[in-house]
């Protein structure tokens, strides 16, 4: 059974599963479609080709689905994916993606927006992520599973940031955030491994070591960090951790247009 106040426009043609709550005051285009058990609090907005999983919670002045912030502006309608059980607060915006980017912004599952907070155009946003207040993220990014983005940062177009890292807030990101490390300014530089986020995850002492290890090799020697990774790769073998830092930087390595942007690096170059 659906709760839909009477003050909600909801399209004819919008699928909303059962059990889906919409307050006061929202709007639902005929693209949408909403999994079941969502709720919608109040004036919240949802346009485009939306496609919204399971048991999201939406506050109020939420708009998702709208065009991106391009010019020229973006003909037809593009498509944004979000998964289940998110948190979106008050005034957050999510926006559907360009052809450039494949046409379509995805958002994963257990992810926390709080208040203010903006993706733009062709995301990529994983499980268990958190922006926290007014944190703003520009076309095209990629931000992996359990990153943690601070209040009031910036992340610059195309730029990555890898799993289990940490943004300090008020920084300014632009530049490719391996996993697993702290990172913060404006502009942001690493800071070293994110220990704490890192132990409440429940990374074991062996896992934490291998890291630890890992960044000092990255970080200790005066050849090319590209060269420093290949043989991460051989110094490390069967870590599994530490081979997701070599897949993040041959990703990136391998794509002119990312690998442009260069890695966050601490200020001195080292750990």
């Amino acid at each position: 059974m659906n709760r839909w106040h009477p003050t909600a426009v909801v399209d004819s043609r919008a699928e909303v599963a059962d059990g889906v709550e919409i307050g006061p005051y929202c709007t639902i285009g005929p693209g949408v479609r909403i999994g079941s058990g969502t709720r919608l609090i109040s004036h919240v907005t949802i346009e485009g080709d939306a496609t919204l999983g399971t048991n999201n919670l939406i506050y109020p002045f939420v708009a998702i689905g709208y065009p991106a912030q391009v010019r020229p502006a973006v003909d037809g309608v593009m498509q944004i994916d979000i998964g289940s059980d998110n948190v979106m607060r008050e005034h957050v915006t999510l926006h559907t993606g360009t052809p450039r980017g494949g046409g379509v912004t995805r958002i994963g599952s257990n992810v926390l927006f709080m208040v203010g907070t903006h993706v733009a155009h062709d995301c990529s946003i994983g499980n268990h992520v958190v922006l926290a207040n007014g944190a703003q993220v520009g076309g095209h990014a990629v931000i992996g599973d359990f990153a943690q983005v601070g209040a009031l940062t910036g992340v610059h177009q195309f730029v990555r940031i890898g799993s289990y890292a940490f943004i300090g807030g008020c920084s300014a990101v632009e530049k490719h955030v391996i996993p697993y490390v702290l990172a913060t300014g404006n502009r942001a530089w690493l800071r070293g491994l994110n220990i704490i986020g890192l132990q409440r995850a429940g990374f074991s002492k062996n896992e934490i070591d291998d890291l630890r290890k890992a960044y000092g090799f990255l970080f200790s020697g005066d050849e090319l960090f590209r060269l420093q990774v290949a043989n991460l790769q051989i110094e490390l073998d069967g870590s599994e951790r530490v081979a997701e830092i070599v897949r993040f930087c041959g990703e990136i390595e391998h794509v002119p247009e990312l690998a442009r942007r260069g890695m966050c690096l601490p200020r001195d170059g080292r750990l």
